[in-house]
């Protein structure tokens, strides 16, 4: 498969993952900043550079463990890993999400 469908695939599976406290997908809130997909020897490694709401949100390892998840639901043989890179810089806003998240948080 090529990298753009791989990536649409990480995307597709992303709008699955929602904050706890929020009833928002992660894609949507804005809290995915790129997916860079690349190959490696054994396997196709796909880096999820992403932030949280919150430095200190209390879900922080059960969010990441699902982005970790997704490598093996779209890729049952192993060969596509997907890895979190947590950043904090810049810091997330409510700006960063999309026109459907604010809709669904009161905020258009």
């Amino acid at each position: 498969m090529q990298h753009d469908e791989i990536k649409a695939q990480i995307i597709e599976k992303i709008f699955d993952i929602y904050d706890p406290e929020i009833p928002v997908n992660l894609y949507d809130l804005g809290l995915i900043y790129s997916i860079d997909c690349k190959d490696e020897s054994d396997c196709l490694k796909c880096i999820v550079t992403m932030t949280l709401t919150s430095a200190t949100c209390p879900v922080s390892e059960v969010l990441l463990n699902q982005i970790y998840d997704i490598g093996s639901l779209i890729d049952s043989s192993g060969k596509t890993k997907v890895v979190p890179n947590l950043v904090f810089n810049p810091p997330w806003s409510n700006d960063m999400m999309s026109d459907d998240a604010k809709l669904i948080l009161g905020m258009m």
